[in-house]
């Protein structure tokens, strides 16, 4: 038997954040069972811990969702990292992802990890692509800012500003519109679609992936990661915000976001709430 954890991620309290399946030794399961046990847990990721392939490092992850593996997911790496010091490890970890490795610290209870991916705005998908998605009327998004832009630290997003935290509260994801923006646009995987409202140094924020069976996501390091990384760029300026996410869902998650000097920094806390044994 392979032992398993779950956590809550984004979060101190149980049963809120986003939830994580994580398989701290996974050496030991068969490759072509990897998948079918993430898509048994229907979380939005879950991750598989393996020894590092570099011995000064402190592990290496695999990160699936119920689809495909991935390269790079931020509540999955807060997540592992902090499982891993409830086994000893840390505070200063270096975690390898198929990005690369990256830098985390972690407690029992927090974790923060950095990247310096590079930036990749990979297109500009029409306003009115992204309205039909979302369910919204065009008139909801804000143009003034930037329009919406796919952009990827690691994993592809199209990042929309909202005028209204009533016209996030209002989205409507149309799965549709999803396959014709996933058919139209190289490299946007599954079209995933991070609508946000920024009030000064706080972002309200919903991600849809219906088309990666997440119809909503309680929080996404990842998309926060890409959307740090873009405001930097776009406004020239180091950013430091906090993320709310998951409250429209009832599972509220605060996300700790910085980006500056090509860097961005992911933060947030941990809470594990079950334990148990893969018996396959």
């Amino acid at each position: 038997m392979t032992r398993y954890l779950v956590l809550d991620v984004f979060t101190d309290t149980p049963f809120g954040g986003n939830p994580l399946a994580v398989i701290p030794e996974a050496g030991a399961l068969p490759e072509a069972s990897l998948q079918k046990i993430a898509r048994e847990f229907n979380f939005s990721e879950t991750v598989f811990l393996y020894p590092p392939q570099d011995l000064a490092h402190t592990a290496r992850m695999r990160i699936f969702t119920p689809t495909l593996e991935i390269p790079f997911a931020g509540h999955p790496t807060i997540g592992a990292a902090v499982a891993l010091a409830h086994s000893g490890h840390g505070p200063d970890m270096v975690l390898e992802l198929g990005i690369g490795p990256l830098a985390a610290r972690a407690t029992r209870t927090r974790a923060s990890f950095d990247t310096s991916v590079p930036l990749d705005v990979l297109a500009a998908p029409q306003p009115a692509l992204v309205a039909r998605a979302l369910g919204l009327p065009e008139s909801a998004l804000k143009l003034s800012t930037h329009a919406p832009a796919l952009a990827s630290v690691g994993l592809p997003f199209t990042l929309t500003e909202l005028t209204s935290r009533d016209a996030l509260a209002a989205c409507a994801p149309d799965s549709a519109a999803f396959r014709e923006g996933a058919a139209r646009h190289e490299g946007a995987l599954d079209f995933a679609q991070f609508a946000y409202v920024r009030e000064g140094s706080t972002i309200h924020a919903r991600m849809f992936a219906p088309l990666d069976n997440i119809p909503e996501d309680p929080a996404t390091g990842s998309a926060c990661a890409a959307l740090g990384a873009f405001l930097a760029s776009l406004h020239g300026t180091a950013q430091n915000l906090t993320v709310h996410q998951g409250y429209d869902m009832g599972r509220p998650s605060q996300i700790g976001l910085s980006a500056q000097d090509g860097t961005v920094t992911i933060s947030g806390a941990a809470v594990q709430t079950m334990q148990g044994d893969l018996t396959i």
